[in-house]
């Protein structure tokens, strides 16, 4: 976008460029592919390891690893952030954390998290204004109530959900948003009175199947015309404020009678409820006929966690990598991508393309037929599901401002992190040939020191001051 333009000049402009392209002659466009509809399913804290398809063992994800099986898998795809609203940002916004507007979880009052500015341009918007219908289930993150971040102000035509991220920490809340309207839910929590006639807890409406559901209902509505469906989920995520129940789950299921720690339980029956609702995703679009011209996405929001008990260790959720949520080491960053087309993406496909959540806002378009904005750093990887030759990106870049101030950068299989940014900006900088040490366990800057030059200019470069979330 233009310095001197205004978002809602640039979404006029944007919107009138897609009407002269849809009054193009056909032979004119750019493709005969269909424009099809898109459904990106997120999990929150799911781990690179804790999928079937990615290595796990134990825990069962039938319907995830069949989008695998029917689709492409990536090895070497990252998430925006370490942690939940910056990688939600860089997500909608294509900008990785170097510059992206929400770069932590700041928390405002009453709640909510720092919202999301007016002037950023979402895919959500892009593809609003491309005809698509758009809707957000689940998590938000980018705004709390009445603010502009809010995802009805942000592009999306319906939310059903959280919009504040401590508020989706409570898998029975007392209520949840239907766009700005607060839906009162059958929950209740006990009361602390001091003469002791506290009100029972109820637990009648579990907020993840809820949000399951009313995904479902959208595509209902919606599948007779071209719809973006961001099923932001809240599994696995512990409820970090619960204590004891830390990892809330309405039963254990086919792990009932393991002989494993209570959090375990609960993570492996959150993931495999997740996986079942997926199986339910993609039985919807067979139902309504539209299974083929409908792409999915399915990714995690940041590593796994070490909240509500659960110890990341017992299942490996991390897989071989290093780190977890809050690490700029492999295993708090690097995600799980599987992305399913049938007729379009080979089935069984695996790719090592190294990719980013700031590249689904340029593939979204690209599907759409749609522009990107100007400023973005993201990279189509459309043609990389296609079979066709993919453009690579120069580095990828992180920043995470908690625990002392970190960066990260990965150019090539070179690997570079740096640590106690606030108290030292040109600190030392680790670095890891992830070819030869994927777990980053060997730090070998001191044999290439004109590897960590570059690496060093590139974090210079990428960072941009925040008022917001200071760096140094």
């Amino acid at each position: 976008m233009t310095p001197n333009l205004s978002r809602r000049d640039f979404i006029r402009n944007f919107s009138m460029g897609i009407m002269t392209f849809a009054m193009l002659p056909f032979a004119c466009q750019k493709s005969s592919r269909p424009t099809p509809n898109i459904i990106y399913i997120m999990a929150d804290d799911l781990g690179y390891g804790d999928l079937g398809c990615y290595g796990q063992p134990r825990i069962q994800t039938p319907h995830i690893d069949r989008l695998a099986a029917e689709g492409i898998r990536f090895t070497d795809h990252y998430a925006g952030s370490t942690v939940c609203a910056p990688s939600r940002c860089v997500l909608m916004t294509g900008k990785h954390t170097g510059h992206a507007y929400i770069r932590g979880n700041r928390e405002v009052h009453p709640m909510g998290q720092e919202p999301l500015a007016a002037k950023e341009v979402t895919v959500a918007e892009v593809l609003q204004q491309a005809g698509y219908r758009t809707g957000l289930i689940g998590k938000w993150g980018l705004g709390g109530p009445d603010s502009v971040g809010i995802p009805n102000r942000q592009g999306f035509d319906y939310f059903y959900g959280y919009l504040g991220q401590r508020h989706a920490h409570n898998y029975y809340p007392e209520f949840l948003f239907r766009n700005q309207e607060r839906v009162p839910l059958n929950n209740t929590v006990p009361n602390d009175r001091q003469d002791g006639a506290g009100v029972a807890s109820v637990r009648n409406q579990y907020s993840a199947d809820l949000m399951a559901r009313e995904g479902l209902e959208f595509i209902d509505r919606n599948a007779g015309q071209p719809f973006f469906l961001y099923l932001s989920a809240t599994l696995p995520h512990a409820n970090d404020e619960a204590g004891k129940e830390g990892m809330e789950v309405p039963e254990y299921g086919i792990y009932a009678d393991k002989n494993w720690p209570e959090p375990e339980k609960g993570l492996a029956a959150m993931i495999t409820r997740l996986d079942s609702q997926v199986g339910q995703v993609m039985d919807r679009l067979q139902k309504h006929g539209i299974d083929d011209n409908t792409i999915v996405f399915f990714t995690s929001d940041n590593g796994p966690h070490a909240e509500g008990g659960n110890d990341p260790a017992f299942f490996d959720s991390n897989g071989p990598l290093r780190g977890i949520k809050r690490d700029l080491y492999e295993g708090g960053i690097r995600v799980p991508l599987i992305v399913r087309w049938p007729g379009q993406i080979k089935a069984g496909n695996v790719s090592h393309l190294p990719s980013a959540f700031w590249d689904f806002l340029p593939t979204a378009a690209d599907l759409a037929g749609a522009e990107s904005p100007a400023g973005i750093d993201g990279i189509s990887y459309l043609p990389e599901l296609l079979g066709k030759k993919q453009r690579n990106h120069e580095y990828l870049y992180w920043e995470f401002a908690p625990q002392g101030g970190k960066q990260a950068v990965r150019m090539g299989n070179w690997k570079g992190v740096r640590l106690n940014v606030h108290d030292d900006p040109n600190g030392p900088i680790e670095l890891y040939d992830l070819d030869t040490d994927l777990g980053e366990q060997h730090n070998i800057a001191g044999d290439h020191p004109d590897i960590v030059a570059q690496i060093e200019e590139i974090m210079n470069q990428a960072h941009t001051d925040s008022h917001l979330f200071p760096l140094t």
